[in-house]
């Protein structure tokens, strides 16, 4: 457990995403006073959930992998996480369908996950075993060190651990693209598709982002699915609820205007026009939106255009009359031609004509979240950010094409299933959660530098500023949100001590 700050000690938190909940119960750990401002009415951010017509709907993130993350804020915080928050592991990370016919179902033990590929595609269950055991090394010799450490410090370089983990790194990890890596281990086309998908994890391109994102599937494949009773708005109010028992004050419905920031020091925000003091403020908020808006740097904004941003998505929430005994939690319906796809996404910038389809039923695990008979579908396909397209009548095309495929795959008259519908694109996302043109993930990591250029959980332009969330390091997802938390209050501890012994 870190060292207690002054009590009067007082933090400001923007935003109150996972990542922003998460750094507010740190610091509050660390003895701090902390007030959270959201502009909404709720918090969670993305991880959001609605009610339609008797269907409960996860808005946000429905993939929940290394609930070790958010355990450790409850034993730092002195409680029990099972007073707060149920989970259980999931027999089967996912099902994938293929316009080929084939079904292969990712079973989280590994023996049997590859005796399916196998017995399914023709792959090698060899090369399935071998692959999750580099992907599992890779993590933990190197995907450890950079997704819990900040990048931008010096004394992250300068110790042991990561010389030997950077002495450790192969060279196709740098200098090969994941899905050539992906080529190279895997012989059958199914496969490589379903490794080449984890670049999506985090708004990626497979067929350009470095095969670092190999490590990915350990999350998964390794280390296991997991699902809240509930659902992932059960996440939410877990630490919401943990957050008020440790005295963090929230502040819903409320914007903050301006961050007050004289002679490069951060003094508070600016709310309803009033002057709210802190010794520190931590931006959950989309990194350009901060310097945009809250710090009026355009200047400064504009230097994070210059990185490709992620992808966004088009989401579909349909209320289903009957249920579906061939899917699962996860489901994938792969595009015929992936390479496409992705050109479409990140070269044209277009929604590709024929895309991957994600449908996750969370009924499928709890029963209360659809009538009797029914499903709760919460329907995603990856589109390019917004630059302005006519959503209105993409989104109408992207429904015909995704029912179209569905129907055909399942052999079943999607569309009359449809009982109650809610939709989602790049505009509404960026409206209702702040992240800038829709982007789901911030920047993508197609480059092989992509890591290092994220944005710093801290920043040169501001002593006491420091930013959480999806669009700076180590990146999007609930996992590297919640390390983006951790990342910040070692920052503070580590600032604090430095300025007590001076």
């Amino acid at each position: 457990m870190q060292p207690l700050l002054n009590m009067n000690n007082k933090a400001i938190i923007i935003g109150s995403g996972i990542a922003g909940l998460a750094a507010a119960i740190r610091l509050a750990a660390q003895g701090m006073q902390v007030e959270v401002f959201e502009k909404n009415a709720f918090p969670g951010g993305k991880m959001h959930a609605f009610q339609k017509e008797g269907f409960q709907f996860d808005a946000g993130p429905s993939l929940f992998t290394q609930p070790e993350n958010i355990r450790d804020l409850f034993l730092l915080s002195g409680e029990s996480m099972d007073d707060y928050l149920q989970y259980e592991k999931v027999d089967k990370s996912c099902t994938y369908f293929y316009e080929n016919g084939k079904v292969i179902h990712a079973f989280a033990e590994t023996d049997k996950f590859a005796n399916e590929l196998e017995e399914k595609a023709g792959e090698s269950k060899g090369a399935v075993k071998e692959y999750l055991l580099r992907s599992g090394e890779l993590y933990n010799n190197l995907g450890n060190i950079f997704l819990n450490k900040s990048l931008h410090e010096k004394s992250t370089w300068l110790s042991m651990a990561i010389l030997k983990a950077i002495t450790g790194i192969r060279y196709p990890y740098l200098f090969s693209t994941l899905a050539a890596y992906n080529k190279s281990k895997f012989k059958t086309s199914e496969a490589r598709q379903i490794f080449n998908r984890y670049a999506t994890y985090n708004g990626s391109n497979p067929f350009t982002a470095p095969a670092m994102l190999s490590l990915i599937p350990h999350l998964e494949q390794n280390e296991g699915t997991f699902y809240p009773r509930g659902g992932m708005i059960s996440i939410t109010n877990a630490l919401y609820k943990l957050a008020q028992k440790k005295g963090v004050v929230f502040n819903f419905n409320t914007p903050v205007e301006r961050i007050i920031h004289p002679e490069g020091r951060v003094e508070g925000v600016v709310v309803n026009r009033k002057n709210k003091t802190a010794d520190m403020v931590v931006s959950n908020a989309d990194v350009y939106f901060t310097y945009r808006d809250l710090l009026n740097q355009q200047p400064r904004a504009n230097e994070l255009l210059k990185r490709e941003r992620s992808s966004s998505a088009i989401l579909f929430y349909w209320g289903m009359k009957s249920e579906n005994p061939a899917l699962g939690l996860h489901n994938i319906f792969f595009s015929e031609d992936y390479e496409k796809e992705f050109k479409s996404i990140f070269k044209s910038g277009s929604v590709p004509e024929d895309p991957t389809v994600y449908v996750n039923i969370t009924s499928r695990m709890d029963s209360s979240h659809a009538p009797s008979g029914k499903e709760n579908w919460f329907v995603m396909i990856n589109v390019p950010p917004n630059k302005g397209q006519n959503w209105e009548q993409i989104k109408l095309k992207a429904r015909e094409s995704i029912i179209k495929k569905l129907s055909r795959i399942l052999q079943k008259d999607i569309e009359s299933l449809i009982e109650t519908e809610e939709t989602m694109d790049p505009v509404s996302l960026e409206e209702k959660t702040g992240s800038y043109m829709g982007s789901l993930y911030g920047t993508s990591s197609n480059t092989k530098m992509a890591a290092f250029s994220r944005h710093p959980n801290f920043t040169s332009y501001a002593s006491g500023l420091y930013f959480c969330g999806g669009s700076v390091h180590p990146g999007g997802g609930i996992p590297l949100c919640l390390k983006s938390a951790k990342i910040v209050a070692d920052l503070v501890s580590k600032n604090h001590k430095m300025e007590a012994a001076h």
